[in-house]
């Protein structure tokens, strides 16, 4: 070879030695392009997305604009009832609940009806005890009004007959907003999405300003004491210009009906607006074929050989009952002793520490039973959470103003020692209880198949494949009866949990009844209301104490579903 070919060749695998160099190494292939046809889907899918935000945006504005509406008529009325009459206010009220009762009846008559309207049912929305709680205290609350109705037509030679309209209004809206929910709490509408969204939250905010009203309105309850003073001065021999009733022993039935019943009022627009909330998240949801149904493994409610909780919890039970009764029976003469006030405050102040307990020893189970954490995203679960934490507020609000005004008055006597005991122990309870019931609440059940993310990844690749869901559904279901059948045998820490549960369960039917039922003595002590002022204190109690009747129903229906998964 001549060196002029020599040096050309030595060049060239030079280049060639430096152009590779330059190349680089190992990277991978260029990501293949998605087709049309899937790019269209995902558009699709995202512009739903968008569009469902922006629906729900809509509406929550529409539910805002009506609250703050509503709100500043009833703050008008309590700051200046000159301009701002309570007629004003149940003027607007009438024509948001004649709005949304057209509402509720389109969608039954109309929305509901529509080919493909509700393909999914929520599984966990609507409960069997919400709904029943949502008849009992819809029946009370109407038959609130009838009292009503009846009391101020033994007052209509001086009342306006233009009020008695309200009630009726009332009795219709809720007697029909009762019958949607219990039926149609589970739907997940999927036509008219935009519009049924605005008629909830239409609906929602009308209970909530009806809950705002009975908790500030005052002026029956006014009236009432007005119109029992006015008597006492009539026997007494002096004129009074008070209206009086024309039947003395109807009106004593009216107004004790109406000051018995007044709570469930309260009580029921806020279940009413947990009910509504669900349905409004769940419009334009999709539900999978597994989440759809209830799984077909879950066991019934039984005592599975508990026995020490359900006898305490029988105890409690027993002595709330006595206690209750003794105090009604008091509380029907025209004034209460103080030892029975002693006597319902002792109660409590023992029930509380041992439910406080039971929490505790329940929450360090938790920490040493070998069932896994569910990680998985579960709205119905978040707003369980939130509804708990909420409610627990009432009750604890209550809590803290009595402690400041026994602390600020008279601390050394026996009954404010027992209203300052009580009050603490309420507030420790409420903790270790909702600590004990959320922690609960996210270790996943028994009956719940804790499949691997590979058993997870193999049945996402192949259900493509198949043309039904049978087999699935047979694997699931294997997967169930091996899980459960390797955890058949209660341990110790499992029959703890079930006893701890039970015996909490009916504690909280025992603090549930107790205030649902009857007088409050946190209203007739007298202590915090000479202390706040007669408004200020209506206010507070009727503000927490329908929290604290719903946080007792609430705890209920989650202490079942610990029950149930231990």
């Amino acid at each position: 070879m001549s060196s002029s070919e020599r040096k050309t060749s030595e060049a060239e695998s030079t280049y060639d030695q430096a152009d590779m160099a330059t190349k680089p190494i190992g990277l991978p292939c260029p990501p293949k392009q998605k087709s049309w046809l899937t790019r269209h889907f995902s558009l699709l899918l995202r512009r739903d997305r968008q569009a469902q935000k922006a629906g729900q945006l809509f509406s929550g504005l529409l539910a805002l604009n009506v609250v703050f509406l509503g709100g500043a008529f009833i703050c008008s009325m309590i700051f200046n009832n000159v301009a701002v009459t309570l007629g004003d206010v149940w003027i607007l009220l009438a024509a948001l609940k004649v709005l949304s009762l057209l509402w509720l009846l389109y969608y039954v008559l109309g929305t509901a009806r529509k080919p493909h309207a509700v393909l999914y049912r929520d599984p966990h929305a609507g409960p069997i005890w919400v709904r029943g709680s949502l008849v009992l205290f819809g029946s009370c609350t109407i038959c609130l009004n009838v009292f009503r109705m009846g009391y101020d037509v033994s007052h209509i030679h001086c009342k306006s007959e233009v009020e008695l309209v309200f009630p009726v209004i009332e009795i219709i809206f809720m007697s029909v907003q009762t019958w949607v929910l219990w039926r149609h709490c589970k739907d997940c509408v999927q036509v008219q999405t935009n519009f049924t969204r605005c008629g909830l939250m239409l609906t929602l905010a009308t209970n909530l300003l009806l809950w705002v009203l009975a908790v500030t309105n005052d002026s029956m309850h006014r009236e009432i004491e007005a119109e029992l003073d006015a008597l006492m001065e009539k026997f007494s021999g002096n004129d009074t210009n008070t209206c009086m009733c024309l039947n003395a022993t109807v009106c004593e039935v009216f107004r004790k009906g109406y000051l018995m019943l007044y709570p469930f009022s309260t009580e029921y627009c806020l279940i009413c607006c947990a009910v509504l909330f669900v349905m409004w998240k769940n419009v334009g949801r999709h539900l999978t074929a597994h989440s759809g149904a209830h799984h077909p493994n879950r066991p019934p409610f039984r005592l599975h050989g508990a026995i020490f909780g359900p006898l305490l919890g029988l105890l409690a039970l027993v002595a709330g009952v006595c206690v209750f009764v003794l105090f009604q029976i008091e509380a029907s003469g025209p004034s209460i002793a103080r030892q029975y006030f002693t006597l319902y405050y002792a109660f409590y102040v023992v029930v509380l520490p041992a439910m406080s307990l039971a929490c505790l020893a329940g929450t360090a189970m938790h920490g040493l039973e070998e069932r896994e954490l569910d990680t998985l995203k579960n709205p119905t679960r978040s707003l369980d959470v939130v509804l708990l934490m909420g409610a627990a507020l009432g009750q604890m609000g209550i809590a803290y103003f009595s402690i400041v005004a026994i602390v600020a008055t008279q601390p050394h006597e026996l009954l404010n020692q027992l209203i300052l005991a009580y009050s603490l122990l309420l507030i420790l309870q409420h903790i270790t209880q909702n600590l004990f019931i959320i922690e609960g609440l996210h270790r996943r059940p028994l009956w719940e198949p804790a499949l691997s993310e590979d058993v997870m990844g193999k049945q996402g690749a192949e259900l493509p494949r198949r043309g039904s869901l049978r087999e699935l559904g047979q694997d699931l279901r294997r997967a169930s009866r091996a899980y459960i059948h390797s955890y058949s045998h209660l341990n110790w820490k499992r029959r703890m949990l079930k006893e701890i549960s039970l015996f909490l369960i009916l504690c909280n039917i025992t603090l549930w009844m107790m205030p649902a039922f009857g007088i409050h003595p946190e209203f007739e002590n007298g202590l915090e209301k000479d202390f706040y002022g007669y408004r200020t204190w209506f206010t507070i109690v009727n503000f927490g104490l329908p929290l604290g009747v719903f946080y007792r129903m609430h705890s209920v229906g989650g202490l079942v579903e610990v029950y149930l998964g231990a």
